[in-house]
């Protein structure tokens, strides 16, 4: 078989976005199991399958969130195709659809020295943890739907790198996920949200102004999940979010390092308790 054998184009709907999303639950990358049409609304053109003569064999998604900043994720080849030259292939493709923008990614540690190659440079790992759910929570928490969107996105843009609106509009209102904030003086003061993954439930993202903010959402999302596997994802820089998993005995399972091609974006490290999702950032 040669190269010319090999084409790349984007996605043609949402049922080869959920082909992606079941490759990335064969690596033990966990999904979430509604995640495909957050995903795909994002940015329908940044999902692309690498085809040999006609077979589906490898991924990866490109989503450009906005003129200035993206990110990759879904970086897949099949294990029998691997080593054949097919990856790098998708990686250019990849990164000639971002352009110029700044790109960001979460690396696993087998690929970290090869991003660094193409130029990408580590901020900080995520180190996902595990746990289980239930607890008492009395706390006044609020469905975010009931807020004020643009509220959302104000908060949200302190955690992320740009506006995200179309990826939220979606994201919170995800089947059987559950998206709570806590709203004092008026004022949203951190959120959450919980949902369904191939294992259990995943909490992404968890923003927050503080520790005991954070611990009070967290609380509210675990109440109805007795006994269920829980994974969150932490920015290692953040030591007070390692001291919430560390309440609940969570113990570390996956490690992922974030790394940007350009320059780091300004966020508020110590308000991010969990990264929304390795996939879309």
């Amino acid at each position: 078989m040669t190269e010319n054998n090999f084409i790349i184009s984007s996605i043609e709907d949402e049922s080869e976005l959920e082909l992606m999303i079941s490759w990335a639950k064969n690596e033990g990358w966990n999904p979430g199991i509604y995640d495909a049409k957050t995903y795909y609304e994002t940015d329908s053109k940044g999902f692309f399958l690498g085809k040999l003569n006609g077979e589906p064999i490898g991924c990866i998604s490109a989503v450009a969130y906005d003129l200035t900043f993206g990110f990759l994720g879904f970086y897949i080849v099949k294990p029998e195709f691997r080593n054949q030259g097919f990856g790098i292939q998708l990686w250019r493709r990849g990164l000639e659809y971002l352009g110029e923008r700044n790109i960001g990614l979460d690396g696993v540690v087998a690929q970290q020295n090869n991003y660094r190659k193409s130029g990408f440079k580590m901020a900080y790992n995520h180190v996902r943890y595990q746990g289980i759910g239930g607890s008492n929570i009395s706390h006044n928490l609020v469905e975010l739907n009931s807020i004020s969107f643009q509220e959302l996105i104000t908060y949200d843009m302190q955690c992320f790198p740009t506006n995200r609106e179309k990826f939220l509009t979606n994201w919170i209102k995800q089947e059987k996920s559950i998206a709570l904030g806590l709203v004092k003086n008026e004022q949203l003061q951190g959120y959450g949200v919980i949902r369904p993954c191939a294992n259990g439930y995943r909490i992404g993202a968890l923003f927050a102004d503080n520790v005991n903010i954070a611990d009070t959402i967290y609380q509210g999302l675990v109440a109805d999940k007795q006994d269920c596997p829980i994974f969150i994802d932490i920015p290692s820089h953040n030591l007070l979010a390692q001291k919430l998993v560390e309440k609940y005995k969570m113990y570390p399972v996956f490690e992922a390092a974030r790394m940007y091609n350009k320059n780091f974006p300004d966020v508020v490290i110590n308000k991010i308790f969990a990264v929304t999702s390795l996939e879309l950032g």
